[in-house]
């Protein structure tokens, strides 16, 4: 059974429709890419995913659990959305780390606040935990320092390894190297890469085409709100069914 199903979700801002029937499903362990050019609904459908935005319509399961079911009448309170949120990690565009606080604060924080109240879980062990990720994150001797002294691949490192910090089943990442310099590209990539050879559950908005096609298990190439097509990622930047999807990624291969 897969680990993350969705089904029928739509959304419209006022009467613009963004998302139009959209359904997929992702395995445990695997990574899904989702491209598309911008204003195709790929952020919008993530932030859905990650309750930052309700659906008009649709369904979201996760590890067989209704997390969602948008024709209810009656919404979900803050506190569900808050737990149910918990299933996913989501790394933003721009890091949204905390400047007053150092490298370790900005990971054990979140960590701190989840386990307000239960005993059993120690400060010592969080502390322990967000060390171990960010050694894992190549930033062990940064742990100590602040968001500005870092450069923008190392915060957006951090960032990743806040999201791990919670022990999320899927984690998400919306443009993970779109606010960053050619040159600091390459090392955040490498950490996703290798979240995927850990089988690490991953469902990536990029725009970054060679990394998609290498790093993913499945596509979904977006146009206007709809799934225009997926598959393997041979299949999808290889031989692409559609016109659209190829008009789409000749655009990408002439560098327009």
């Amino acid at each position: 059974m897969p680990l993350l199903v969705v089904e029928g979700i739509e959304k419209r801002f006022d009467h613009l429709e963004v998302l139009k029937n959209i359904n997929f499903s992702l395995d445990q362990g695997k990574a899904l890419a989702i491209i598309g050019a911008s204003g195709s609904g790929k952020t919008t459908l993530l932030r859905c995913l990650n309750f930052l935005e309700y659906p008009d319509s649709g369904r979201i399961w996760v590890d067989g659990e209704l997390l969602l079911d948008a024709g209810q009448q009656k919404r979900l309170s803050e506190a569900d959305v808050r737990f149910r949120r918990l299933n996913f990690g989501l790394v933003f565009q721009s890091f949204h780390l905390f400047p007053q606080y150092t490298v370790l604060r900005n990971v054990t924080l979140a960590v701190e606040l989840l386990n307000r109240g239960k005993e059993q879980t120690k400060n010592s062990a969080i502390v322990a935990d967000a060390r171990a990720l960010l050694n894992q994150m190549g930033l062990s001797d940064k742990e100590n320092a602040y968001p500005h002294q870092l450069s923008g691949g190392q915060q957006q490192r951090v960032a990743i390894a806040r999201a791990l910090a919670l022990k999320p089943k899927i984690l998400c990442f919306d443009e993970p190297t779109s606010a960053l310099d050619p040159e600091l590209t390459g090392e955040v990539l490498r950490v996703v890469r290798s979240l995927a050879d850990k089988h690490t559950t991953m469902l990536i908005v990029t725009h970054e085409m060679a990394f998609a096609r290498d790093v993913a298990d499945h596509v979904i190439f977006m146009d206007q709100g709809i799934i225009v097509e997926e598959g393997p990622p041979d299949q999808v930047f290889g031989q692409p069914k559609e016109e659209r999807t190829r008009q789409f990624l000749s655009r990408y291969a002439q560098g327009g």
